[in-house]
């Protein structure tokens, strides 16, 4: 049997599943149904919003569940009657047994690491946050523990100096798409060595990559340029890394997003938190080894700006210090 004659139900929810999807749709693969999230409120008027993949299959067509909860027995009787041969999971929340091991070929699942490193919720941030030369996607089969399964595949993707978590979003959806494809037709045809994690753990030590709270992204000056540049890239554009402008004499405090940052290459050193601008073209920032200079920024309830932007509507900037 090959790859596009297998009954395949897709289970995702955000953008980076629609790659994928996408890729399974357009190369003729048999989706006979989708398992997304629960239409959610969102915005000011917190209106119904459908997720990504929702989106995409209802413009394809397709079939959707959003189960509330993935073991009630009326959802897992209408997957059933789906009759897959096999579940591809991309971007999806943890599924029980009597899910993942419905199908006769099983269940496998496309993560935005090399695993067995970055396990966890933000696999993407991490590898910036940390200064990764290079990530990568994996597929490997699910089990009973989160991101633990035996691996099928792997493809590397380097992690460029100037690259946010946003550009290697973009990077790996499109090499996961095709490594989805490579596994569906691997696991049809059995041509495939499924490896146990522990074979890359012997002599490694693993790097996690949990859920990002607010406190995670907050930049702590005092840090090195490296570092800091490294948190802004790694939480860029989502959830971004934030820091408080703080008057020096009135100490009002605002609180400060920012997108992207450059090194500086500068002879002196200062405070951390420090700010050194000209008042229109650029604003410095003094971190614990050196200085950054800031490029895109967003004030609370303001839209997001290019420094110069921000400068001209700003004119105070140098009464105030980030902390």
């Amino acid at each position: 049997m090959t790859g596009k004659e297998l009954r395949i139900v897709f289970m995702g929810t955000p953008d980076f599943a629609v790659g994928s999807l996408n890729a399974l749709v357009e190369n003729g693969y048999r989706i006979v149904g989708i398992i997304t999230a629960p239409d959610k409120p969102a915005g000011r008027g917190k209106k119904l919003t459908e997720s990504a993949v929702k989106k995409f299959a209802v413009q394809k067509g397709l079939p959707v569940l959003q189960p509330e909860k993935l073991k009630d027995p009326a959802f897992v009787e209408e997957l059933k009657s789906w009759n897959p041969d096999l579940q591809v999971v991309v971007a999806f929340r943890m599924l029980p047994e009597v899910v993942w091991n419905l199908p006769r070929l099983g269940t496998f699942n496309l993560h935005a690491s090399l695993l067995p490193q970055y396990r966890g919720a933000a696999p993407l941030n991490w590898a910036v946050i940390n200064g990764e030369p290079k990530t990568g996607v994996s597929t490997f089969l699910l089990d009973h523990q989160i991101d633990t399964g035996k691996i099928l595949f792997q493809t590397e993707t380097p992690v460029g100096e100037n690259d946010t978590a946003g550009d290697l979003h973009d990077k790996l959806m499109k090499t996961g798409a095709t490594l989805v494809l490579k596994t569906v037709d691997a696991l049809a045809e059995g041509n495939f060595e499924a490896i146990p994690q522990s074979e890359w753990t012997k002599n490694n030590q693993l790097k996690h990559a949990p859920k990002i709270f607010k406190m995670d992204c907050k930049i702590d000056w005092s840090k090195s340029v490296r570092s800091v540049r490294n948190l802004i890239r790694g939480l860029s554009p989502y959830p971004t890394a934030w820091a408080s402008l703080v008057h020096k004499v009135s100490g009002r405090t605002i609180t400060c997003k920012v997108f992207f940052a450059n090194t500086v290459i500068a002879a002196e050193t200062s405070s951390p938190g420090t700010i050194d601008s000209d008042g229109e073209t650029y604003l410095n920032v003094a971190c614990g080894d050196g200085w950054i200079e800031i490029t895109d920024l967003q004030l609370a309830g303001k839209t997001r700006l290019k420094t110069s932007h921000f400068l001209r509507g700003f004119r105070e900037i140098l009464d105030y210090r980030f902390e």
